[in-house]
């Protein structure tokens, strides 16, 4: 079996994606995230993706979080969805916006209450004496929010992922795998395919 390629990368992106969550991988959402510093300095951690259409690709952070941090300075991020058991590989890279606060809301209103909560007792990325702080803080949450609903803590967002690439990449017999990249021009998709 060889990639097909569609008009559109999104549209070879849902069937990819839907035959991962299908095939019972745990997080089909998992992602790597690699983002650059101001001075370009690489960072990367895994994230899980909530959200794509043809805007984009989102992710939701704390904003004093540093792939937060590093995003307001350099604007410009990567994506890679790595599925083991297809033997498939997606990457992704383009510059980064913030959602709405309308599409922030919806999600935070989506999430678990637990995982509300969370948002606002964790202070993402910065140094916790022992997890006793971090309990305390849940129990001040759980306490403030015990009626009614959680709002979203204003330090709290999403980014869209805005591709200029997308390659698929899938395994083959004897390294001499298939590669098919689609770079943006403009309104449409170029797409080439690319040596092993």
């Amino acid at each position: 079996m060889s990639i097909r390629p569609e008009d559109s990368p999104y549209e070879l992106f849902r069937q990819w994606y839907d035959e991962a969550a299908e095939c019972e991988i745990a997080l089909p959402d998992a992602v790597t995230l690699a983002t650059a510093d101001a001075d370009g300095l690489p960072d990367a951690r895994m994230v899980l993706l909530k959200g794509f259409d043809e805007r984009g690709f989102v992710i939701y952070t704390n904003l004093g979080s540093t792939k937060a941090s590093q995003i307001q300075a350099n604007p410009n991020a990567a994506l890679c969805f790595y599925w083991m058991p297809l033997r498939r590989q997606i990457r992704i890279k383009g510059p980064c916006e913030a959602v709405s606060g309308e599409e922030a809301d919806a999600y935070f209103e989506s999430r678990p209450r637990d995982s509300q909560i969370g948002a606002w007792a964790s202070k993402q990325s910065q140094p916790l004496e022992g997890r006793f702080e971090l309990e305390k803080r849940v129990l001040n949450y759980l306490g403030k929010y015990a009626v009614g609903t959680v709002p979203r803590p204003p330090f709290w967002s999403g980014f869209r992922i805005v591709p200029t690439a997308i390659e698929f990449w899938m395994e083959k017999k004897s390294r001499l795998h298939d590669r098919l990249r689609y770079t943006r021009d403009g309104d449409h998709w170029e797409t080439e395919w690319l040596y092993p």
